[in-house]
């Protein structure tokens, strides 16, 4: 009884908050709270950086996002320093579900999007350049990013598509399946996912089943922590490690995130999978 009357006054609360305190005026283009960094990144590079007031914490190497209030962390929302900020829109993923449920409670626009593969990247561009009032910016910035990525494919002549194993974690072993955003940016700088049977975008990955791989080369960002670990097993007994094939991203969010930076991370690809791919 007790929860249930606390769940009560919570919704309350956050009823009050938003018809109580008065709101600043609502203009065409919503206030937009963001809870995650690569919509984050979306929004800012379709101009509508100045609509944002509230974001993820882990926003802070974002340029339009330095100062801005940080709202929500990896499991949960703080509804009430988001309310306090009277957005017209709040964006997120769909396994945020949950933590954004007070806040359609409340009133709240909440629009949850898809980011896991490389088509979602486009169609969160499209839909936010819809929310936000920025279409044509959308348009615009979607029609440059396919322009650079054919740029960028046109320039690979490999001999062959070298197969790669994503590392997301040591130990356990966690990796990507062919259906992640990640496994298309290899994809698309001319090689090809090492796992290529995996019903989940990441799992977790038996060390048994990697040496049976014996892929091409590693892909890992610098908090994977894979150069720390190829003394021992099972990564000291793959050819990728004894040829020194190991792609460390220098910046880990250009890999995880499948935001409109991701030519970056594929030019980079593509600079080292060529002399593989011979």
């Amino acid at each position: 009884m007790k929860r249930v009357l606390a769940a009560v006054l919570v919704t309350a609360f956050l009823a009050g908050c938003a018809s109580s305190n008065a709101p600043p005026a609502q203009s065409a283009r919503p206030r937009i709270v963001s809870l995650i960094p690569s919509l984050t990144e979306d929004l800012c590079a379709i101009g509508a950086a100045k609509q944002l007031v509230g974001v993820s914490q882990f926003s802070s190497s974002i340029p339009c996002a330095k100062g801005l209030p940080e709202v929500n962390d990896a499991s949960s929302v703080d509804a009430e320093k988001v309310v306090a900020l009277h957005p017209g829109l709040v964006v997120g993923i769909p396994s945020q579900a949950r933590a954004v449920a007070s806040l359609r409670r409340a009133g709240i626009n909440v629009a949850l999007l898809r980011d896991d593969s490389y088509a979602d990247l486009f169609d969160d561009i499209n839909t936010l350049g819809s929310l936000s009032q920025h279409r044509g910016e959308a348009r615009a910035l979607i029609a440059s990013l396919r322009a650079k990525t054919k740029t960028l494919q046109a320039s690979e002549h490999f001999a062959r598509r070298p197969a790669v194993f994503v590392v997301l974690q040591t130990n356990p072993i966690w990796t990507v399946g062919p259906g992640s955003y990640i496994s298309s940016l290899i994809s698309l700088a001319g090689g090809r996912n090492a796992v290529a049977a995996l019903p989940q975008s990441y799992a977790q990955f038996s060390g048994e089943a990697l040496l049976r791989l014996q892929p091409d080369a590693l892909l890992a960002a610098h908090d994977a922590q894979l150069e720390q670990s190829v003394g021992r097993e099972p990564w000291r007994s793959l050819q990728a490690v004894r040829a020194k094939r190991l792609l460390i991203v220098p910046d880990p969010d250009l890999l995880y995130r499948p935001g409109p930076r991701y030519n970056e991370v594929l030019s980079w690809l593509i600079e080292r999978l060529r002399p593989i791919a011979r």
